[in-house]
């Protein structure tokens, strides 16, 4: 009976998340969910008490989803600059629908889940707020391997997730499926700066 009804607790998040992500998730009711996961209303209420509990449970599921997809592509390079690099290499299939774990690309689901909810006190921006630290952390842990220097490292791993940011949003909306490797190409030279200046 729990594997039955953890299954589709599984399957009421994997229909909310595809559906959320594609259409978004104000324009997406509870009666669509239930209707493509032929899942019962009663059913649904007993998971969670809410549409907001419904939607960070997808957030929460995106965001391992998301790190660990990340984490394997950074673990396929060396360490240090090279995983940093490759940061871009992932999300440049990612934005050619060449990973097929994240499915087809619709920009960021954090970005446009949080533009959806903006209130600071909103626990779904938290959750968006949140993603982002995660990311940021894994990026960190490479940038560390060559920046020993923590402010030198801060300050890099910000610019590289600045330049992530802009690519993702630059692939949605406008279109430009080349935003990774042409944010790959100012990282490079980005990295090459503090090697000449710390010595690194």
């Amino acid at each position: 009976m729990e594997t039955e009804i953890n299954s589709k607790k599984r399957a009421l998040i994997n229909t909310a998340m595809r559906l959320f992500y594609r259409k978004g998730i104000h324009a997406v009711g509870i009666n669509e969910v239930l209707k493509v996961s032929g899942i019962a209303k009663k059913t649904l209420y007993h998971h969670f008490a809410s549409k907001d509990d419904l939607i960070l449970a997808c957030l929460h599921y995106r965001d391992k989803l998301f790190i660990r997809w990340l984490k394997q592509q950074l673990d396929a390079a060396p360490p240090g600059k090279a995983a940093v690099l490759a940061l871009f290499d992932a999300l440049d299939n990612w934005f050619n629908n060449r990973s097929e774990e994240l499915g087809e690309f619709n920009g960021c689901f954090f970005i446009n889940a949080s533009a959806e909810y903006s209130q600071a006190e909103s626990l779904i921006y938290a959750a968006c707020q949140q993603h982002k630290a995660h990311v940021r952390a894994l990026i960190k842990s490479h940038v560390d391997c060559f920046a020993s220097d923590e402010n030198k490292s801060n300050q890099i791993t910000d610019n590289l997730c600045i330049l992530k940011e802009g690519a993702i949003t630059t692939a949605k909306v406008q279109a430009k499926l080349s935003a990774a490797l042409d944010s790959k190409a100012l990282a490079a030279l980005m990295l090459a700066q503090p090697f000449r200046q710390t010595g690194l």
